[in-house]
């Protein structure tokens, strides 16, 4: 099985384009918002479960490729549906905004609000992709695992960081 062809069609430029764009906006965010993100990590309260911080560049950039390819499989579909493209875009805006509140600003409490809302907006979209295409959905089935896992982490640091 091929998961770049859809409905026997492969087009290596929008795959490319919907690949690249949660990639590079990824590491856009991380540049402008997560400067010192090391630093900052390593000066929080952390609880024993926190990974170190090589593992979240790799998690998502891996999270990225996989929510662009599962992006391309659902546009390339003979009817893609506005509300699943619309809920993709805002969790990646969601995606985008929580680095900013977390570490640039260090409003940890809204960040925490902030995820719950995407957590839940990822979950939705994985349900409309999964309607329309499984690989589609199941491709994104990590992503939703990966930011449970960061929404519990971000309470935590947010619970133990309370000044």
């Amino acid at each position: 099985m091929n998961i770049f062809e859809v409905d026997g069609k492969i087009n290596k430029a929008k795959l490319a384009k919907d690949i690249l764009v949660p990639v590079l906006g990824g590491m856009v965010t991380g540049f402008l918002a997560t400067k010192n993100a090391k630093e900052i990590y390593k000066n929080l309260k952390q609880p024993d479960y926190s990974p170190p911080s090589w593992v979240f560049p790799v998690v998502w950039t891996s999270l990225y490729t996989m929510m662009g390819i599962a992006n391309y499989r659902i546009s390339l579909k003979e009817k893609p549906t506005k509300l699943a493209n619309g809920l993709y875009d805002i969790q990646l805006g969601l995606n985008f905004l929580w680095s900013f509140l977390f570490f640039r600003w260090g409003l940890r409490g809204t960040a925490f609000t902030e995820i719950a809302a995407l957590l839940t907006t990822i979950t939705l979209t994985t349900y409309k992709y999964y309607q329309k295409d499984k690989v589609a959905g199941s491709l994104m089935v990590p992503y939703v695992l990966w930011v449970a896992f960061a929404l519990n982490l971000n309470y935590s640091v947010w619970q133990l960081n309370k000044s």
